[in-house]
């Protein structure tokens, strides 16, 4: 597909000749844009920035821009796309602010309207990030991961595999994988729809749930009941809770209700 006369496009970029530049974009630098990638009018791609195939760059967004960061002096980083993700209307994706260092969105997400993925963030596979989500730098989604409209993410905090956040969240601490959060650090159960729906077998629901009411229910401290945890999980799901939970982290697990409201 043709590459609209109106648009702009450095000499250094690279763009399959597959790809669909719609009218008004603006490509500065060494952009890479792979096979059957759809850029819609105005949006903007810049830097060392990477569009893996069949992706969709919607109206107004920016790609690649450099990060949100007074520290940041212009040193060479990047902004990789992965294959059939949709980035929608005037969402944001910045680079790494670090040299040489990446911010990353997986394959087959999809970044919604207004939505802000700060740099040095590393989002998994089937990600779903809402309208007006906003990730500060060095946030990590895992995979599957549902991120309702308007919910913010503090830097540096991990978000599991198959978390659900709801709509505005305010999230400041790890949250373990498999879990719904709400509210400010707030656990309300296990995402057994999103579980369900990826195929995990009951073993693993089951025993996603019990680990929850260990750590969350039981009204102990987080410490002993992870160490409990890890020596119970049987199922590969039950693993890579207790993998997550164990990682090094610099932003705390989210506490049980009630420690909190003692805090």
């Amino acid at each position: 597909m043709p590459i609209h006369p109106t648009a702009i496009v450095d000499k250094t970029a690279e763009i399959d000749a597959s790809a669909d530049v719609g009218p008004y974009v603006i490509i500065e630098g060494p952009v890479h844009i792979a096979a059957d990638v759809r850029v819609y009018p105005h949006a903007y791609l810049c830097g060392w920035t990477r569009i893996a195939e069949n992706c969709e760059v919607h109206m107004g967004a920016v790609l690649g821009h450099v990060p949100q960061d007074v520290a940041f002096t212009g040193e060479r980083s990047y902004c990789e796309i992965g294959p059939n993700t949709v980035i929608r209307e005037y969402a944001t994706v910045h680079r790494g602010t670090i040299p040489e260092s990446k911010t990353v969105v997986g394959a087959n997400c999809l970044l919604g309207v207004g939505s802000h993925v700060a740099h040095n963030c590393v989002i998994g596979d089937h990600v779903n990030m809402l309208n007006g989500v906003l990730l500060a730098g060095h946030v990590h989604v895992g995979a599957r991961a549902f991120l309702s409209g308007g919910a913010g993410v503090h830097q540096f905090a991990r978000i599991g595999e198959l978390v659900m956040l709801s709509g505005n969240a305010a999230i400041s601490c790890d949250i373990p994988p498999f879990l719904l959060a709400y509210g400010r650090d707030q656990i309300g159960g296990i995402n057994r729809v999103g579980l369900t729906r990826a195929g995990f077998s009951r073993d693993e629901i089951e025993e996603i749930r019990q680990a929850h009411k260990l750590l969350y229910r039981s009204g102990r401290p987080l410490s002993h009941s992870i160490a409990e945890l890890a020596e119970k999980v049987v199922t590969p799901a039950g693993h890579r809770m207790v993998d997550f939970l164990k990682a090094e982290r610099k932003r705390s697990l989210v506490r049980p209700r009630r420690a909190l409201n003692q805090m």
